[in-house]
């Protein structure tokens, strides 16, 4: 089965062997992918919309895999019960829905070894959740594929004996000013933000993602200007702060790749 390259770089994050539940699984196609590959053992593929549901039901059947996918309608992780499986993707939904999902659903994650998970927005809300429930983030990757920016991030369970800890992840950093004088400040705030994994590997696809945001809030700063409310004001140097604190992260991200 032929996957988008968003698919595939999540099903190369599926330990071999895994017992999986795809969340939001849409046409069940990497559920089916994943246990033709040996990624998955056995998985289900859970749907809460009825056409997409029909889909999956469809793909798992064509494929002659209804022994190892089931195919489940329900919301969130209510297709699952606790104990049945060991890894859980949650893709193509925005950051806050993710979490709501893991929150709704924590009763079923307490023999949950890896969380695969790629928001479409809203990834610092979801950072925010795994640090605020004992999940370690492990890993993030960032791509663009049809002229979308998507990031996928891992976790397991944090305990206290781990090499890193959500802790030290999160410190706050000092790095050398782009200007060359003096230190910045990589807050706790700005790394939940950006991603900390993704600051340590810059690439392209990272500062094309920021360039574009920063294109964003340059629009909001814009209409602002044109308020003359207090409290836009207010707003405005907020929003001047954090474009100078992303422009000042980018600045001694390219200063490093040099």
């Amino acid at each position: 089965m032929k996957l988008s390259r968003r698919l595939e770089m999540i099903m190369e994050l599926i330990p071999n062997g895994s017992r999986l539940a795809d969340i939001g699984s849409d046409h069940a196609m990497l559920p089916v992918a994943a246990v033709q590959t040996g990624r998955a053992a056995q998985a289900v593929a859970g749907e809460v919309n009825p056409g997409p549901f029909q889909a999956a039901v469809k793909q798992v059947a064509e494929a002659g895999l209804q022994g190892q996918i089931a195919v489940r309608r329900g919301d969130g992780l209510a297709v699952i019960e606790a104990g049945e499986v060991d890894v859980i993707t949650v893709a193509g939904m925005g950051g806050s829905l993710i979490a709501s999902i893991l929150d709704n659903g924590q009763d079923k994650l307490g023999e949950v070894k890896l969380l695969i998970l790629q928001p479409n927005v809203g990834e610092d809300i979801l950072r925010r959740w795994l640090l605020e429930h004992h999940w370690l983030l492990t890993s993030e990757k960032i791509l663009e594929e049809d002229g979308k920016i998507y990031e996928i991030l891992t976790a397991i369970p944090e305990k206290e004996d781990e090499r890193i800890s959500s802790r030290l992840l999160y410190e706050s950093q000092q790095w050398p000013s782009s200007s060359g004088e003096g230190t910045f400040t990589v807050t706790t705030e700005l790394l939940l933000r950006m991603g900390p994994w993704l600051l340590k590997g810059p690439t392209s696809t990272l500062t094309d993602k920021w360039n574009g945001e920063l294109d964003k809030l340059q629009g909001i700063l814009n209409s602002l200007s044109a308020s003359k409310l207090e409290s836009a004001e207010m707003k405005s140097r907020q929003l001047r702060e954090e474009m100078d604190q992303i422009k000042e992260v980018l600045a001694c991200l390219q200063k490093d790749r040099r």
